[in-house]
């Protein structure tokens, strides 16, 4: 079977927002806790297989690529496995240009994937904090963990927009491409590489900062992290996470999503526009 042309690609991620829109509650929550599993195993594992690197200025690039090798994982099982993911449901926007569903139907999906992405990632900060993982490293993955959280919630609220936005582009340009491919390996490599290339850019993922900082609060508990790296945690709350990074992540993310990769192939291949 030959790869989908960018006006099917186009069509098919279309159509699918009519089943987003009208999902049941129950399953919606549920696949949305299940991506933000899927994205914080990603975020974690990224972690643990650099954290040697990025806590040093002078390999933390080496330390991004490896990284980048890791993360994609994440959104490899959102789309292979199937659960629904907050900013690859930005291209939902598509479907509703087109007049498939109903601007009502598009937010209740939003808001019931966000709030169960939110839920599956927390639990996984949960389950990783009483793993006794961050004491990998003699502590030294635990100290990472808080200089991430540390970094992203420093960001000026401009700043996480923007970064918000280059990075879904780069996510929904994964889905977008994976849809394209007819087979698995197509899809992984779709999804590995633009996936990648935002985590080496060092751009901002709502659903994946749903770990990365819940997980440095709590490590941030513990003073020989912070120590480790004499961190200053005086910037790191639950506030500055909600305020600081989330709300302006996620509004970067959903103009990424939808206005510069949805709206632009909106104009460039919807039927119902005329050539």
């Amino acid at each position: 079977m030959n790869a989908l042309t960018p006006p099917e690609i186009y069509e098919k991620i279309s159509d699918s927002g009519i089943a987003k829109s009208s999902g049941s509650l129950t399953k919606l929550f549920l696949l949305g806790i299940l991506a933000g599993a899927f994205i914080a195993f990603g975020a974690q594992a990224s972690l643990m297989a650099s954290f040697n690197l990025t806590a040093d200025p002078g390999t933390f690039g080496v330390g991004k690529v490896v990284m980048a090798a890791v993360f994609p994982v994440g959104l490899m099982m959102v789309v292979l496995c199937g659960a629904e993911l907050f900013t690859g449901n930005s291209l939902m926007i598509t479907g509703l240009l087109d007049r498939k569903f109903t601007l009502g139907g598009m937010l209740r999906n939003w808001a019931i994937v966000y709030i169960g992405n939110l839920v599956g990632s927390l639990l996984i900060v949960v389950m990783i904090a009483y793993s006794g993982l961050w004491d990998s490293g003699a502590g030294l993955l635990g100290a990472v963990t808080v200089k991430t959280a540390i970094g992203k919630c420093s960001l000026s609220f401009g700043r996480a927009i923007v970064l918000g936005i280059l990075c879904n582009i780069m996510v929904c340009m994964a889905v977008w491409m994976a849809t394209g491919s007819a087979q698995v390996i197509g899809k992984i490599f779709a999804i590995w590489f633009c996936t990648g290339l935002f985590i080496v850019s060092g751009f901002e993922h709502s659903v994946a900062n749903m770990y990365f900082i819940p997980a440095g609060l709590i490590a941030a508990a513990n003073d020989s992290y912070v120590q480790l790296l004499g961190l200053d945690t005086s910037g790191l709350s639950t506030g500055a996470f909600l305020i600081k990074n989330l709300l302006p992540v996620t509004i970067g993310n959903i103009i990424g999503g939808s206005v510069f990769v949805g709206c632009t192939y909106w104009i460039c291949y919807s039927k119902g526009r005329s050539k």
